[in-house]
């Protein structure tokens, strides 16, 4: 009877994001306005009662329309990366064979436009994760990237006396041994939570001098190059096509707090930058948001 009354599953899919992916509601704002603006799209073309009807010749058509009332590319890559995971969630329920926007590319930017990974491909990455021992681990090292801006370096240094778990905060040393005091948010202190005992099984394996935080099975510390071997697996198990990086998710994080209005000194405390200049080039948003987001903040911007 639900499905026939609602064949697209679109509530179904929000409760999906927000009671098995515990998503924010900021973020499954997004996801339903993203998927409804497509929906709508579909409906013009005959395509509203049947998701099984809709080919990836049908979400290249919605990303053309974008691109034609002025949308950005980065905008549209959210609007492509909502639809994945949300026709992957149809392929889970069964109601669809396969995922229409699985195949169809990210639409080209600009020549000097920054490469800022989404918000819902950051989570579409943490969602491809599994429950093993290393998956685990895994997704507590892309929390950490994202969640706490760390360089890959400073990442792989951690030790698990560099944790104060209580105040979730990690003490970081930076370039130049400088370091520095990083908080780390709750979904962080969940992974951490969960790979923490697996860490201790695998650190009984072999007589290790160090106190590593991040280690591979046999308990010896995780190299950068592990961590770029990590990302490149979790990119191929999740909906989000990406050339990602480890400082993907650092630029991420800085770009995604300056975005909700975060100040910029304090965006730089967080990096471990020496000079404010290089968090201005190091950080990029649109212009109207800037625009937008002073004009709600500051007490003279605009005439009562």
């Amino acid at each position: 009877m639900g499905r026939r009354q609602d064949p697209w599953l679109l509530q179904s899919f929000l409760e999906h994001l927000e009671w098995e992916r515990n998503l924010a509601p900021a973020t499954l704002k997004a996801y339903r306005r993203e998927v409804a603006r497509a929906l709508s799209f579909f409906a013009t073309k005959g395509l509203d009662n049947d998701p099984g009807l809709v080919r990836p010749t049908a979400v290249r058509s919605f990303l053309a329309h974008l691109h034609a009332g002025g949308l950005s590319p980065r905008s549209m890559e959210r609007a492509l990366a909502a639809l994945r995971t949300y026709f992957r969630f149809l392929v889970g329920e069964n109601l669809l064979r396969f995922n229409p926007a699985e195949t169809v590319t990210h639409p080209r930017r600009e020549r000097g436009a920054p490469d800022v990974v989404p918000l819902t491909a950051i989570e579409d990455l943490l969602d491809a994760f599994g429950s093993t021992p290393a998956a685990l681990r895994d997704k507590t090292i892309v929390e950490f990237l994202y969640g706490a801006g760390l360089r890959v370096g400073e990442l792989v240094a951690l030790d698990l006396g560099d944790l104060q778990r209580r105040a979730r905060l990690l003490r970081v040393r930076g370039k130049g041994r400088k370091e520095r005091v990083v908080p780390y948010g709750s979904c962080a202190e969940a992974a951490l939570e969960a790979y923490l005992p697996e860490r201790a099984v695998w650190r009984r394996l072999g007589g290790w001098s160090d106190d590593a935080l991040f280690v591979n099975q046999r308990g010896g510390r995780l190299t950068d190059r592990s961590i770029r071997r990590i990302l490149d697996v979790a990119v191929r198990l999740s909906a989000a096509r990406l050339d990602l990086h480890p400082h993907s998710l650092r630029h991420a994080f800085a770009t995604h707090l300056l975005e909700a209005g975060m100040d910029l000194r304090a965006i730089q405390e967080l990096l471990g930058h020496a000079s404010l200049a290089t968090t201005q080039i190091y950080t990029t948003v649109d212009l109207a948001h800037l625009m937008a987001v002073h004009r709600r903040s500051h007490p003279r911007s605009r005439r009562e």
